[in-house]
């Protein structure tokens, strides 16, 4: 029976790439609500428990972890980071020693809420629509325990042999002291060597890093809650630095640090989490002096920032599932003039050379059709340094939109064409123009730069401690029938294409957004405050003469009573 079903799921190309689509978002798998603690204990194991487990297993789990469940699934190579090799009996997220087994529970968790930042999603059947019951969680658990021969030793049970880790009882409330005193650990314990100073996974100066698998690792950028896999609490994080990450150079600091120490650096880490806007319209902060052209102008502090998330681009070939920039921070400036804008994005490594050769030929990739449309993780394209630019794109409607109707948010179409601000790391380094204006109908073509006096945009940009911030200024409305129009008072539709160079990124191998709007405020026309003033006397003399024939009827009525 099994050989049966190798062959069918192994050549059903199809059932592959909607697993792909489903399951590859680098937005986060993990929804907070997450149940990561069963009702009641794993049933007892018989064959139909575990032949339940396995029919689950097939349809649910071999298209990354394999039939055999060496983690070699038809959509292995195209995730990064690998999915788990079971036979080895080496799991990641634990509430046991380091290198030891896992317990029943921490499998559990796993598979009911995911691990965010990676292609395992949350199976909790409350909530997703397609997920599996506790019953059924548990029946593919004790399928999976299978694979790996450690499961049946006894004597490697870590529940049997007291090497569980438990939650330290003491746990202090977050305080600014205790972060101040995690953040002492933090320095102390060098763990910025490989997180960087800010907690930006820049500390790793070049990619020397590999899991046990031989598979290259980037550091963790802890400052994005919707990354780290082991869950974004105290708690999770605290149990990170207790048991380590089997399998990778995250170590276990049990020895290093005592249960108090490994709390407030767990908490400083806590703190250096960052906090999503919610809102989808840029507003423009009006000045009345120049608007900035450097991205450390002190007017910037004044501007309201809008987080816009980014996805990898698997809408159009060649698809990109593994991007690196999740996430970009927008603030914007204008006066009568002109409008300044601002973005700002984590990035471990500058990357500003591109090598044109190294590009990967888009062509070759769809000639045996969409199952091939997918890049692979590791291998198709070099993800190295000194390699391919760090970029950042605004995408605008190169028309004034009509309600609702936006272009498409890759790259428009040939009846709605959208305005690319294109900034290039390489060109900047050199002293070229950094950004080019161009103007693209759809993603079947690419983008055509304007003509040398369309191009209208400036651009200035700093890296520095793992963070790019690039400013980007225009005259407010132009003579150019391809360029946007910042009117006041319009609702202006913007999106954000993002390439990590050292990522192996460029072309349409990219992460992106869906549509926000930019808004600039449209001043008040005098004629409304002589309206204001004209009513406010209007009402006035109008409430006066109320009350003086109030008064004359209060005195006619007084003198007939007289008589």
């Amino acid at each position: 029976m099994r050989r049966d079903r190798k062959h069918g799921m192994v050549h059903d190309r199809f059932l592959v790439i909607a697993m792909l689509a489903a399951l590859l978002s680098p937005l986060g798998a993990v929804p907070a609500a997450a149940k990561p603690v069963a009702d009641a204990p794993m049933p007892e194991v018989t064959d139909a428990f575990l032949a339940e487990g396995e029919e689950i297993y097939y349809r649910r789990c071999s298209f990354c972890h394999g039939l055999l469940g060496d983690g070699e699934g038809p959509a292995a190579k195209y995730l990064d980071p690998r999915p788990r090799d079971f036979t080895l009996g080496t799991f990641k997220f634990r509430t046991t020693q380091s290198g030891e087994l896992p317990q029943d529970s921490d499998l559990f968790r796993t598979v009911s809420r995911g691990l965010p930042g990676t292609g395992m999603q949350a199976f909790d059947g409350d909530l997703i629509k397609n997920g599996l019951d506790e019953r059924q969680r548990w029946a593919v658990i004790a399928y999976i325990k299978t694979f790996a021969p450690e499961f049946e030793d006894e004597e490697l049970d870590p529940v049997k042999t007291g090497k569980v880790v438990a939650l330290p009882a003491n746990r202090p409330a977050f305080s600014p002291e205790l972060v101040a005193k995690g953040k002492e650990i933090f320095l102390r314990a060098k763990c910025w060597e490989c997180h960087g100073k800010e907690g930006r996974g820049n500390g790793q100066k070049s990619f020397d890093r590999k899991d046990d698998w031989g598979f290259p690792i980037r550091i963790r950028n802890v400052t994005h809650p919707w990354k780290i896999k082991g869950g974004s609490e105290a708690e999770d994080i605290y149990m990170r630095f207790s048991t380590g990450i089997s399998g990778t150079p995250m170590p276990s600091f049990v020895k290093a640090l005592n249960e108090d120490e490994r709390w407030a650096l767990a908490n400083f880490i806590k703190s250096l989490q960052h906090k999503l806007t919610e809102h989808q319209v840029l507003a423009v902060l009006p000045v009345d002096g120049e608007v900035p052209g450097t991205p450390d102008d002190g007017v910037w502090e004044q501007a309201q920032p809008m987080d816009v998330r980014l996805a990898g681009q698997v809408v159009a070939p060649p698809r990109w599932q593994n991007p690196s920039i999740e996430m970009v921070t927008l603030k914007a400036v204008a006066n009568d003039r002109e409008i300044a804008i601002r973005i700002s994005w984590d990035d471990p490594f500058k990357d500003a050379s591109h090598d044109e050769d190294q590009e990967l030929n888009a062509s070759e990739l769809t000639k045996v059709g969409i199952f091939n449309s997918y890049v692979e993780a590791n291998d198709q394209v070099p993800r190295a340094l000194e390699t391919f630019r760090d970029s950042i794109a605004l995408q605008f409607s190169a028309k004034p939109i009509s309600g609702s109707e936006k272009p498409h948010f890759l790259r428009g179409s040939s009846s709605a064409a959208v305005q690319l601000w294109h900034w290039m790391a390489d060109r900047e380094e050199a002293g070229e123009r950094s950004v080019v204006e161009a103007v693209a109908r759809g993603w079947r073509q690419p983008p055509k730069a304007q003509a040398d006096d369309q191009q209208g945009v400036e651009g200035k940009a700093v890296w520095a401690d793992g963070r790019w911030t690039v400013v980007m200024k225009r005259a407010l409305t132009t003579e150019d029938k391809n360029d946007v129009q910042f009117v006041p008072g319009k609702f202006i539709p913007l999106a954000v294409n993002a390439w990590d160079g050292s990522n192996g990124e460029h072309g349409r191998i990219m992460s992106l957004s869906t549509w926000y709007y930019v808004f600039i405020v449209a001043p008040t026309p005098v004629s409304v405050y002589i309206y204001v003033v004209a009513s406010i006397l209007i009402m006035g003399g109008f409430g006066l003469w109320l009350v003086r024939v109030a008064r004359n009827s209060q005195v006619g009525t007084g003198a007939s009573t007289n008589a």
